[in-house]
């Protein structure tokens, strides 16, 4: 389950389908991945074909990250069985 959001919009688009704070571009995409990650128990289970999935380093270490589109990227950590601080940015 998804616990807290770092992105407002992003908190928005999930919780009340308001694209303000997104681009509209990405909705579908966005709608699939924050699906499974509210559904999700632990990073692996966001391994899905094509997301990309992959752990982050330095700054963003224990984080993880799927792909949106180009550089943007959903990222989130994972806190007993929750996910966390998930954000929607273009980290490159």
């Amino acid at each position: 389950m998804i616990r807290s959001f770092r992105h407002k919009g992003l908190e928005a688009f999930f919780l009340h389908g308001s694209r303000a704070g997104i681009p509209p571009r990405h909705a579908a995409r966005l709608r699939l991945i924050l699906t499974a990650l509210d559904c999700a128990r632990r990073p692996a289970d966001m391994n899905a074909s094509g997301w990309r999935m992959h752990a982050l380093h330095g700054r963003l270490s224990g984080f993880h990250a799927v792909r949106v589109s180009a550089n943007w990227r959903v990222i989130f950590r994972f806190e007993a069985g929750n996910a966390q601080d998930v954000d929607y940015l273009d980290y490159h």
